[in-house]
């Protein structure tokens, strides 16, 4: 991580949003101090149910996936959460194939369930509390 304030990018497929809105509420103290980027509907659920402030970008399937993807290869963001729905085909397949490995090549932290990014958020605030 190359800044203070970790910057984290928040996406979740449909039938994950509420699974979303569940993670962040079980760590909201620490999300406040976080620079948040989100998907279209995610981050508009996290602003308005949890009252965190986002960067809102478009929709997924109409684009959003591939600006985050932009933000990390620019180096502006430290880690993503991705809840991906692995049961549901996606008509935007090859942008959430392209954000993951992007992720790969920039070793870029990215939790694709709730399991994965507890550990990641976990880690995240016991690297805060050293620093």
């Amino acid at each position: 991580m190359t800044t203070t304030t970790p910057r984290i990018a928040l996406i979740a497929h449909d039938k994950k949003k509420d699974d979303m809105i569940s993670l962040a509420g079980e760590y909201i103290e620490f999300l406040k101090m976080c620079t948040l980027s989100a998907t279209g509907t995610t981050g508009g659920r996290l602003a308005n149910e949890l009252g965190l402030t986002v960067e809102r970008k478009h929709s997924g399937p109409v684009g959003g996936d591939l600006q985050i993807g932009a933000l990390l290869v620019e180096g502006e963001i430290d880690c993503v959460i991705f809840l991906r729905d692995p049961m549901t085909p996606q008509p935007h397949e090859p942008d959430i194939n392209a954000l993951v490995r992007a992720c790969d090549v920039h070793n870029v932290a990215c939790a694709t369930n709730v399991s994965t990014a507890r550990l990641v958020l976990s880690q995240l605030i016991a690297a805060r509390a050293q620093a």
